[in-house]
């Protein structure tokens, strides 16, 4: 386990370091405007290293345990897609309707995977679900420095918790490699993790929901829990952009956590809403043993609560821009 951890954290710092050195030399800078975040030109494209490193767990684990290794293979597949996509954008902005569409093909491939292994429809639909939503919310939260390695990273801790066998050992790949990318990103941003990162690592989080969910059963609810914070932020500011009748794929300053973080600045938002999610994890930690009832009740809740702090943030710093 250790030596897993070692490996994908050096594959995280040794591939963003290398990414940053081609950022600059391809001249790949996000530059500063009104609907960003940042207020220093920063090379983008980072997030390549932990797609790397989840590339290769998946080649591993599909070596080592045979059984895993169709649904694997769609995993892996749908990552490059996913990230394939970004990469393109990264150097050359696209549509967001050619993004969107690729992410579509990517989860409906995964979904169709696990559907099979499965033998189940509604989980293939979940899963179809949950790897295009997640891929879009990543995309959509990357916005100040550290936020969404951070989250990630913390998710993919509390998922590890339930998915269980290879996808376990998938889920901690994940946070090694944000851990390695971290250190480039927060609290001093040298580089972006750009979308070929930003929407690999929805995707990987959503396809960990989805075996992690199979795997709970009638507890599917908890696979909500580590992606709550993120997930209510973007649902929300999207419903609201959606009711305003405002141009929702355009870039954007409206998330609670841009508000916030216009007031506070990035490292205080980044370690709040850290602390946030590790008391998520450690809640999901204590009630994996309860039954369906109390589960889905305390999911529920706990989204009323994060709601209400949506708009508790959205009030107390408005001015966002559109």
């Amino acid at each position: 386990m250790l030596e897993w951890l070692v490996v994908h954290f050096c594959i995280g710092v040794a591939g963003t370091w290398l990414a940053r050195r081609y950022a600059l030399m391809r001249s790949l800078i996000d530059q500063p405007g009104e609907r960003r975040s940042h207020s220093v030109a920063t090379p983008r494209g980072g997030g390549i290293a932990i797609v790397i490193s989840l590339l290769v767990a998946a080649v591993a684990l599909g070596v080592r345990q045979p059984e895993q290794a169709p649904l694997m293979l769609a995993y892996g597949v749908g990552l490059l897609m996913v990230a394939g996509i970004g990469w393109v954008d990264d150097h050359r902005p696209l549509s967001p309707w050619i993004r969107l569409g690729v992410h579509v093909l990517a989860s409906a491939l995964f979904a169709l995977a696990i559907g099979d292994l499965y033998d189940s429809m509604w989980l293939g639909l979940a899963a179809f679900v949950s790897t295009l939503v997640l891929t879009n919310v990543w995309n959509f939260m990357d916005g100040i420095n550290g936020l969404a390695a951070s989250q990630a990273l913390i998710a993919a801790v509390g998922l590890a918790w339930i998915a269980g066998g290879a996808w376990t050992l998938l889920a901690l790949a994940l946070a090694a490699a944000c851990l390695g990318f971290l250190p480039f990103n927060f609290p001093k941003a040298r580089i972006f993790m750009g979308d070929v990162g930003s929407g690999a690592i929805g995707f990987a989080l959503g396809a960990l929901c989805a075996v992690a969910g199979a795997r709970s059963g009638e507890r599917f609810a908890i696979v909500l829990l580590p992606v709550s914070v993120f997930l209510v932020d973007a649902t929300l500011t999207l419903l609201r952009r959606l009711l305003r009748g405002e141009r929702w794929w355009t870039p954007h300053t409206q998330h609670a956590y841009q508000a916030w973080s216009r007031a506070a600045g990035h490292g205080r938002v980044t370690a709040c809403y850290a602390a946030v999610s590790l008391m998520v994890i450690i809640a999901v930690w204590s009630i994996t043993p309860r039954d369906a009832f109390f589960i889905t009740g305390t999911v529920t809740a706990w989204y009323m609560c994060c709601a209400f702090f949506w708009l508790v943030l959205q009030k107390r710093f408005p001015g966002a821009a559109s």
